[in-house]
């Protein structure tokens, strides 16, 4: 008599235990990395139940795709495909929020985060601890080699700033490799943006008590295969995200990045200026010409680059999204000498008019300027 109970195999008896442990490694264009991160988690991480979930942003050499051929031999790898969502904070938020473990990390999947270390950060977790960071800048074994000098440079800046505005005393709040109970990250979830991508920052800066934190050094290594999606300009992305909290959430990260990109373009605007002044000898009114549309064109790439990175504009869609943006700019310029020229009949005070009409006419280029050049 055959019994009605059947045997499971050892992969799915494996999955039917839930893992203490996920990994979170939001991906894009990482098609080369993900499946010898797999086979370092499995090497370092033996003595504990662990899954990793990808979090792939449509990566257009299909790194999806191999997460799921991986997963479909090894339970233990799970796969989050998103469409139309960009950006690393998003997935990372969404990808410990999917998570059922008690204890989640992050890491990138390029290769430069010493896995080798995971253990030790569980191991602190499990001693009490509310947060665990792989740090690049403390103790004997740091090494922050696999940095160019210049985000080495805005890294040291971006820490600094930490520390003076926000009472972050730790020494590399802008690390992308961390773990922490996820009970934490589910209390203060609203409170993050899912912009940007200093998670690590957010979620501290969105707690409300002090989180017992320890730091755990290790070398971050060289990238092999893969191009790294962090340039020069999350630096400033990182100021955008300071200020939002600083404002306590009232800003949002979009439209102060939007205002810092608008600041640069009027050191743009008069640098052009004075050129064609000087240099050229221009007329008054076709050099401030000159200069306007100069500036707008700079304002544009940038926001393009920067503030709307998830939305970015390519071929045919940027020339269109930069003649949406030049009227969009031109509306903004009449919305803000009208205000201003409609105030000063009331407050004499010109500074004043002046820097609401500049006001209102940020607030209307960033409103227009989302709906019509970066919609979704």
């Amino acid at each position: 008599m055959h019994s009605t109970q059947s045997q499971q195999s050892p992969a799915r008896a494996s999955n039917s235990i839930a893992p203490e442990l996920s990994i979170v490694v939001p991906t894009y264009n990482e098609r080369a990395n993900v499946g010898e991160l797999v086979r370092k988690l499995d090497r370092v991480l033996a003595d504990i139940r662990w899954e990793v979930i990808f979090v792939d942003d449509n990566s257009p050499d299909k790194t999806f795709e191999t997460v799921k051929q991986i997963a479909h031999s090894d339970p233990r790898v799970r796969c989050i495909h998103r469409i139309g969502r960009r950006g690393l904070s998003g997935a990372c938020i969404e990808g410990i929020l999917s998570s059922a473990a008690p204890t989640v990390a992050v890491m990138d999947a390029d290769l430069q985060h010493d896995e080798s270390i995971l253990p030790k950060m569980y191991r602190a977790i499990k001693d009490g601890a509310d947060l665990v960071i792989g740090t690049r800048y403390a103790g004997e074994d740091a090494s922050s080699q696999g940095l160019s000098p210049i985000r080495q440079w805005g890294s040291n800046q971006a820490t600094n700033l930490a520390r003076k505005f926000l009472r972050i005393d730790v020494s590399d709040p802008m690390s992308g490799f961390f773990m922490i109970p996820r009970a934490r990250v589910d209390a203060v979830a609203g409170k993050l943006s899912d912009e940007g991508f200093k998670i690590l920052l957010d979620i501290i800066a969105s707690t409300p008590t002090r989180l017992k934190t320890v730091e755990i050094p290790y070398h971050f290594r060289q990238r092999v295969a893969g191009e790294s999606k962090l340039d020069t300009l999350v630096t400033a992305e990182y100021l955008g995200l300071l200020f939002s909290k600083l404002s306590g959430g009232f800003l949002p990260i979009r439209f102060l990045m939007f205002l810092i990109v608008g600041a640069t373009g009027i050191a743009v605007h008069l640098a052009v200026l004075q050129t064609a002044l000087h240099a050229f000898g221009m007329a008054f009114p076709s050099a401030q010409l000159t200069a306007t549309l100069v500036a707008m064109a700079w304002n544009f790439v940038l926001n393009n680059q920067l503030t709307y990175r998830d939305r970015r504009l390519k071929g045919i869609k940027f020339v269109i999204g930069m003649a949406t943006f030049y009227l969009v700019c031109s509306l903004g310029t009449f919305a803000n000498v009208g205000a201003a020229s409609w105030l000063v009949q009331f407050e004499p005070n010109q500074i004043l008019a002046g820097l609401a009409g500049a006001i209102l006419g940020a607030v209307f280029n960033y409103a227009a300027s989302s709906v019509l050049t970066w919609h979704k």
